[in-house]
């Protein structure tokens, strides 16, 4: 389990920080405009020229970082499940659908959610559930 988080991890760290270089440092060309009217034009124009999209490009190269190292993995999921949620309802809302179920977007997804799920205990300890102690611990005591 420990590979496979480290891993994912490593791969989804890695994602977020080549995706949010690509626009930061305008490596990569744009991507072609959306069609003139359109919610998804009106909801990059505002999103592009008010300087929100260089702060969210900066939260994912920081959260790409973070999530990558398992030191700090948890607070990487804690600043890119925001992002990835408002990705995921940009398509389903903004874009209706189109590009919803991507690859891309399909793997960030799964690698995502295979880390929250791994890293739960943490999560529930963080929104103030107590862990179970004999669930946690694997040898029983004898009273």
């Amino acid at each position: 389990m420990k590979i496979a988080t480290t891993i994912a991890g490593a791969l989804l760290g890695f994602a977020f920080v080549i995706f949010g270089l690509l626009v930061l440092l305008q490596i990569a060309p744009p991507p072609p405009p959306f069609s003139e009217g359109s919610a998804p034009a009106h909801f990059m124009a505002a999103f592009a020229t008010t300087g929100y999209l260089q702060v969210v490009k900066v939260l994912e190269v920081l959260g790409g970082l973070l999530v990558a190292f398992p030191q700090t993995r948890r607070a990487g999921l804690l600043v890119l499940g925001p992002i990835l949620v408002n990705i995921l309802l940009f398509h389903a809302l903004v874009m209706h659908g189109e590009g919803l179920f991507s690859p891309v977007l399909l793997v960030l997804v799964a690698f995502t959610l295979f880390l929250a799920w791994a890293e739960r205990a943490a999560f529930a300890t963080f929104l103030g559930k107590q862990p179970d102690p004999q669930k946690s611990s694997p040898v029983k005591s004898n009273p």
